[in-house]
């Protein structure tokens, strides 16, 4: 559809998202892990947010975290999935601009809030083991809430920017769009106008967003692995490093796809095929939100006990 004006006709542009280009034939077949994921996603975070919620020995900074971040793994995958569930199995690709804005602008910023709460996290087990008795002291639920309201505002203040670098461009009639949902250089590069600025905005938020934090978690890290090292005993060595593996697997599985996925649409041009790109941007939507309760629950003792206790009651009742 060719649109003259960006002022007046935005309202009247539709997209059409392929879902995953080169393979169509095998979309039914790809939904059906993808789907599978997004329920257990939907359904383990549920839990263990009910479990946080509950349970009253679950009441501990640790937990306050982890019940944010689950929240945000549900969100993420939601904001996504079922559309792209909807192409892959009806063939229902099309979505208005505004609609197609929307969906950039929450995925943009769920993920910017998580990046910022596994920054939180890290913290958290930096104050624990570096200052352990001071841990309930310096994280109090004042602290913790606080964290978790900076961590909104600031992903907001990062992402809104993207709604107006979209809407400002002109747009002339390319509508197809090669992915399964809607992110910001995808949409921008529909359009006429040079996307130079939102080039460079993208690259910045990257920079002092999601790098940012994944230098300071490194360096939370450092200092913890320097604290653990000189403690004496290797048996409590082990018990702290222990308390930070669950983290450290729920940082790799976030970040290493996204910033593949940053990097090949700015940079990888025809060295990545397109499919690849396409179905890893899939995977990363439902992935880790997938794996983190499954990771926290199998790698967390307490976790583990109070769902058993809830699966044992479930099946008293039945």
């Amino acid at each position: 559809m060719t649109t003259s004006s960006n002022h007046t006709n935005l309202r009247d542009i539709w997209y059409t998202m392929v879902g995953i280009p080169g393979l169509e034939d095998a979309h039914t077949w790809i939904s059906i892990p993808i789907c599978s994921m997004y329920i257990i996603s939907v359904v383990g975070n549920a839990l263990l947010l009910y479990l946080i919620v509950t349970e009253r020995s679950l009441h501990e900074p640790m937990y306050h975290f982890l019940s944010m971040l689950a929240l945000a793994d549900i969100f993420l995958s939601t904001v996504t999935t079922p559309k792209m569930l909807a192409i892959f199995w009806f063939q229902d690709g099309g979505i208005s601009f505004g609609s197609c804005v929307s969906q950039m602008f929450f995925l943009h910023f769920i993920f910017v809030a998580e990046s910022a709460i596994l920054l939180a996290m890290a913290f958290d087990r930096y104050v624990a083991i570096c200052y352990p008795l001071r841990y309930t002291t310096i994280l109090t639920p004042l602290v913790i809430g606080k964290m978790g309201i900076a961590s909104v505002i600031r992903s907001f203040f990062i992402c809104f920017p993207l709604v107006f670098l979209v809407y400002r461009l002109t747009y002339c009639g390319r509508n197809i769009i090669r992915h399964s949902y809607c992110e910001h250089m995808g949409i921008a590069r529909l359009a006429c106008d040079s996307i130079k600025v939102n080039i460079y905005y993208g690259v910045i938020v990257a920079l002092f967003s999601t790098c940012l934090d994944v230098v300071l978690i490194i360096i939370s890290y450092a200092l913890i692995l320097c604290a653990v090292f000189r403690i004496p005993s290797q048996a409590v060595r082990l018990k702290a490093l222990g308390t930070c593996g669950s983290h450290v697997c729920v940082i790799i599985l976030f970040y290493t796809p996204a910033f593949f996925s940053f990097f090949a649409h700015r940079f990888g041009g025809h060295n990545i095929p397109l499919h690849v790109h396409i179905l890893l941007a899939n995977l990363y939507v439902v992935v880790p939100p997938t794996l983190n309760p499954i990771i926290y629950g199998v790698k967390t003792k307490k976790i583990q006990e109070k769902a058993i206790q809830v699966f044992s009651l479930s099946k008293k009742f039945c």
